[in-house]
């Protein structure tokens, strides 16, 4: 797992590399070197380096400087004079290079840039970096939509410019990266927000030979999952398994509005591996469910007038539980008396519970301002796995703590995590970049494509989740892991079916037909990290 810092974090590392011997100036030597490798690869006979007041314009001329001297010709655009710039590591190295073979153009107009710019085959941004926020301010507001308009290829040091790397908001304007070159550690905010839309491919430039040793130092705001990290959770089946040892999964979902939503998630469970999978269902719509899932036992259960789950549901439900490795609760079920009673019911079981969709709103109108105060409604022993988007985990953390990117998701996570207190507890805040996020560690796992935001997807993954869980027998020594297989798994059928259907005709149960496949990528990717494979999967 490679971490994710936020900036307050970076700060604290650099500080903690200049203890150990390496200043600020070696490092920005460092970058600049990574920065020029990068731009070379892509073999450009002409380059365009735009920098701007700070250590990060530092980055760019160092990279100028080399690319120049390998007979790439270079162009420097600065907003002032070299010997103006006020940060004084990078006016030192902007007078070195200004003083060498380097074109160095001040305060361009917008056509002198154009004109630039279309010259170019890269064009490196080196203009605003991590301490960056708000909105960029001329003349960087006229050189960023510039850039944009260009078609040259677009290397950002760092962060591309206009995005804050803290929050990922772009306020106005912001670079659209092909490539963004981090330095040390990617930062939060590649993946937050409007991040993912800027930042293109991510390379992260280490830069210090010991960083290993010490950014353990610091806390992480994240970390990313590789493929490597997830061979604990690919197993084949033993000859002697049968389909109850394989694992047993029971969906309480569904009502008369949305029988579908159950069976997706069934589906889907079966589908990742567990070996007997039932519905536990209000009986309004039980026998659409059993004509659509022929393989699948379907229990119904008593509805109230509306075709949700009724009065009597709560103990019949729970009843049925105590018998499978995991419960499913919440896809399509609504928001009826009857189903907050299942929930309150099924939270009391001693079985891995995993709570999503309408079960997350049950108890978003139980708890009223937020659950996080009362956390003796879902404190418990056995596994809780919460699987909320951003606007369910608002109304569970109450309305005033508005939930809108990955930060902010996982601020609130934690909030409801902390109170619970429980190692067992983890939240799946789903997103554009999806957060697993534990008590004491946040992971981010393979994030899908656009084509996963469509209706019934989450159904899909909570049934995959709730398949994965089945099939461990809650024997995980790391919860926040083995559901980031699961969430790796739901990217890559977003993958597989955008590449068979396209991107934007994509339909949630189009998913569950790639879940075999997508454990299969997900394999081959972990057997690749860990020199099993070679990149053509042989």
């Amino acid at each position: 797992m490679k971490p994710i810092l936020n900036i307050e974090e970076v700060t604290r590392l650099e500080d903690i590399i200049e203890r150990e011997g390496t200043s600020k100036a070696e490092l920005m030597e460092h970058a600049g070197e990574l920065l020029a490798s990068v731009v070379e690869a892509e073999h450009p006979s002409r380059v365009l380096v735009l920098t701007g007041f700070g250590n990060n314009g530092g980055d760019g001329w160092v990279a100028a400087d080399i690319l120049q001297q390998k007979d790439i010709h270079v162009d420097v655009v600065s907003p002032v004079d070299p010997s103006e710039i006020p940060s004084a590591l990078a006016r030192h190295v902007a007078r070195r290079t200004a003083g060498r073979d380097v074109n160095v153009v001040v305060g361009p107009s917008r056509d002198e840039l154009m004109e630039l710019g279309e010259q170019a085959d890269v064009i490196v941004d080196a203009i605003l970096g991590t301490g960056f926020h708000g909105a960029p301010r001329p003349p960087f507001s006229i050189w960023i939509p510039a850039v944009n308009e260009l078609s040259s290829f677009v290397v950002s040091a760092d962060v591309p410019s206009g995005l804050n790397a803290q929050t990922g908001v772009v306020e106005d304007c912001c670079i659209r990266a092909d490539k963004t070159l981090t330095m040390l550690a990617p930062k939060i905010g590649l993946y937050s927000g409007d991040g993912p839309e800027y930042v293109g491919d991510i390379q992260v430039g280490e830069l210090y030979d010991k960083l290993d040793e010490v950014i353990g130092d610091v806390d992480h705001a994240a970390e990313i999952v590789q493929a490597g990290d997830l061979i604990d959770y690919i197993t084949g089946l033993p000859a002697s398994i049968d389909k109850y040892s394989r694992g047993s999964v029971l969906v309480v979902a569904g009502s008369a509005s949305y029988p579908g939503a159950a069976m997706m998630a069934a589906k889907a469970a079966a589908r990742a591996g567990a070996g007997y999978v039932a519905v536990a269902a209000p009986d309004a719509c039980a026998n659409l469910i059993r004509m659509a899932l022929p393989s699948v036992p379907v229990h119904a259960i008593p509805s109230d007038s509306r075709g949700a789950f009724g009065a009597a549901a709560r103990s019949i439900v729970c009843e049925l539980a105590k018998k499978y490795d995991c419960v499913l609760c919440g896809p399509g079920m609504t928001t009826s008396a009857g189903c907050m009673q299942v929930v309150t019911g099924l939270l009391e079981l001693d079985v891995p519970l995993v709570l999503d969709a309408d079960a997350l709103n049950c108890l978003s109108r139980i708890a009223i301002d937020g659950i996080e105060k009362t956390p003796d409604m879902y404190r418990r022993e056995a596994p809780l796995i919460m699987t909320p988007h951003y606007r369910e985990l608002s109304r569970l953390v109450g309305e005033e703590d508005e939930v809108y990117d990955l930060g902010t998701a996982i601020d609130a996570a934690q909030k409801i995590l902390w109170a619970g207190g429980s190692d067992n507890m983890v939240i799946v805040c789903k997103g554009p970049t999806t957060a697993v996020v534990g008590v004491e560690r946040v992971l981010i796992p393979t994030s899908g494509p656009a084509s996963l935001a469509t209706a019934g997807s989450g159904d899909v993954l909570a049934g995959i989740i709730s398949g994965t869980i089945a099939t461990l027998h809650a024997e995980v020594d790391v919860w926040e892991l083995a559901l980031s297989y699961a969430v790796s798994i739901h990217s890559y059928t977003g993958f597989a079916a955008a590449a068979e259907y396209g991107e934007k005709s994509v339909i949630a149960t189009d998913l569950i037909d790639y879940i075999g496949e997508a454990m299969q990528l997900v394999e081959n990717e972990a057997l690749k990290d860990l020199g099993a494979l070679d990149s053509e999967g042989e």
